[in-house]
């Protein structure tokens, strides 16, 4: 049988970690997989609760589960690569890498239709969930790689132009059937570790977000498609540990990562003009809202924020890699680190 590898990361969420192992485990039943628990260098006593209860816990005796230490917080993509390095316990590589968020809750055969997917679709490289909410609503997850176009149409917010750029826009919505999609939200991802030996891990560089649609653009330039599986369903309840639903300011880690994303993948020139063409919509939709009355619908001074951002980031280079010792500025915006 294939090898499956689950990566679970937890950041100060241990009680919310615990539940969707115990799910994962569930799910794993039948298959030949180990799942290794990362804990993202929490430093609140997440690592020891975890420890107590799976050296204590009924249903974790004998069950094939790691916890181990990142050693230092590099954020989501990071921290994932801590538990994809770590292997099976024997050191081996799997065949599968299955990534499932700390607040995402797999059903029970979820986890077998991915692989049984990936086994019978050998075009595939990645496989994402349906997800939905725990009041069963569903998720957003598949998307369009962005691009300047995307970044027109999603700032300006108006009708006539989304309908023009309907091939553009970044989120494709909810597929009623398995389909090829551009990338997939990392709450529940599985990867053939063959296409990770070839097009290398997460880029650390991204300390949250774009670190997927930066990994699942490497995949496709090498010829491997990332594919939505309707079938597979992971309840998620979604921003738990970063906070995002309720941002009153845009980090700066958002605003790095998608700077680095445009630049590493289409060069300095192609990142100016896809903020350009956010200001421009921007502007639009700024000008409406003042004749329409209509609400604010992003985080305060965003526009401002991503232009002076990225004015700054053509004359300077933005951080590398990160690790423990580099701060992060408006991280006390978030809870947490893991998606």
């Amino acid at each position: 049988m294939p090898k499956l590898l689950v990566v679970s990361l937890n950041y100060k969420t241990p009680d919310m970690t615990l539940r969707s192992v115990r799910s994962a485990l569930v799910a794993m039943q039948g298959l030949n997989a180990e799942l290794v628990l990362v804990d993202n260098d929490s430093g609140d006593g997440s690592f020891e609760k975890m420890q107590a209860e799976l050296a204590s816990a009924d249903w974790a005796q004998d069950a094939p589960i790691r916890l181990i230490q990142s050693g230092h917080n590099g954020g989501f993509g990071a921290g994932n690569n801590v538990g994809i390095r770590a292997g099976w316990s024997d050191g081996s590589k799997p065949d599968y890498v299955y990534l499932l968020n700390s607040d995402a809750f797999p059903a029970p055969d979820a986890i077998k239709l991915m692989q049984t997917y990936l086994d019978t679709h050998p075009k595939a490289g990645f496989a994402g969930s349906y997800i939905h909410g725990e009041d069963g609503e569903p998720h957003i997850t598949t998307f369009r790689f962005p691009s300047v176009w995307s970044e027109l149409e999603g700032s300006m917010r108006f009708g006539p132009v989304s309908r023009l750029l309907k091939n553009k826009s970044v989120p494709i919505g909810v597929p009623e059937s398995t389909q090829k999609v551009d990338w997939l939200a990392g709450a529940s991802l599985m990867m053939r570790q063959s296409v990770l030996d070839e097009i290398g891990l997460f880029d650390e560089t991204f300390f949250l977000y774009f670190e997927e649609t930066d990994l699942c653009l490497r995949a496709a330039r090498a010829g491997h498609e990332t594919h939505y599986v309707h079938d597979s369903h992971v309840a998620h309840i979604g921003s738990v540990s970063t906070g995002m639903k309720v941002w009153t300011r845009i980090p700066q880690f958002w605003l790095d990562s998608r700077w680095h994303y445009f630049t590493k993948n289409h060069g300095r020139a192609y990142a100016v003009l896809a903020t350009s063409m956010h200001m421009l919509g921007g502007l639009f939709w700024r000008m409406r809202r003042v004749i329409q009355r209509k609400p604010q619908a992003d985080p305060s001074q965003f526009l401002r924020d991503l232009v002076l951002h990225d004015l700054q980031a053509m004359v300077r280079p933005l951080p590398g890699k990160r690790d423990a010792a580099t701060p992060i500025p408006g991280r006390a915006a978030v809870e947490g680190l893991t998606e």
